[in-house]
């Protein structure tokens, strides 16, 4: 274990990252963000910049966040986890969907075309900082604005990047991958699980 830690924080609300921890069988507590943060607002695309430039940004700023959220607590210290996923075409981000009318937009888009979609892990534990990038290759068919429209009233597209989860509704409409399929859901597994390894635990 990494310096006696027999756990990890996972800083992420996301559930579908919660259960593909559990599958690596590490044991983890959850490290929110209160309501004084504004966890939204590190999220901000900056002018020019690449989307793997920003994934990588837009993770080291939430795992800045979620080591200055772990001191201000008092709790015992361990690795955190921190990670984010963003879709991208071209230097076109396609974040999270402000409503249903920008979920639309981003799948009228994305439909009948290959885009990428980047996963950027970090862990602290300590002074020592390790990263990764999963890049991997998502081909929509060709989608009717009808069978946009279903899905987009679904309402999972909402609170996801590119405004669809693979693992939901949207799989009936990807033809091919090419990649990490748990890091287009939004953790990488071998990646995680090899700084994981390079922090201490036995994955």
């Amino acid at each position: 274990m990494a310096a006696g830690s027999t756990f990890i924080y996972l800083a992420s609300q996301s559930p579908r990252r919660r259960q593909l921890l559990e599958q690596l069988r590490v044991r983890f507590e959850l490290l929110l963000p209160d309501d004084t943060e504004d966890a939204e607002s590190l999220e901000e695309v900056l002018a020019g910049e690449s989307p793997a430039a920003y994934v990588r940004r837009v993770t080291l700023l939430k795992l800045d966040a979620a080591m200055q959220r772990l001191k201000h607590r008092g709790l015992p210290p361990a690795p955190i986890l921190c990670c984010d996923t963003t879709v991208a075409r071209g230097r076109a981000i396609y974040g999270k969907p402000a409503d249903e009318a920008d979920a639309f937009r981003m799948l009228r888009e994305l439909a009948g075309t290959t885009h990428r979609v980047l996963t950027a892990v970090a862990i602290q534990h300590g002074r020592h900082r390790r990263e990764a990038l999963s890049d991997s290759r998502v081909t929509f068919a060709p989608m009717t604005p009808v069978q946009i429209r279903r899905y987009v009233a679904t309402g999972e597209p909402m609170g996801k990047a590119g405004a669809y989860a693979i693992q939901g509704a949207a799989a009936a409409h990807i033809s091919h991958i090419s990649g990490s399929h748990s890091g287009i859901m939004g953790l990488p597994m071998y990646e995680t699980a090899q700084l994981l390894r390079a922090a201490g635990f036995t994955v």
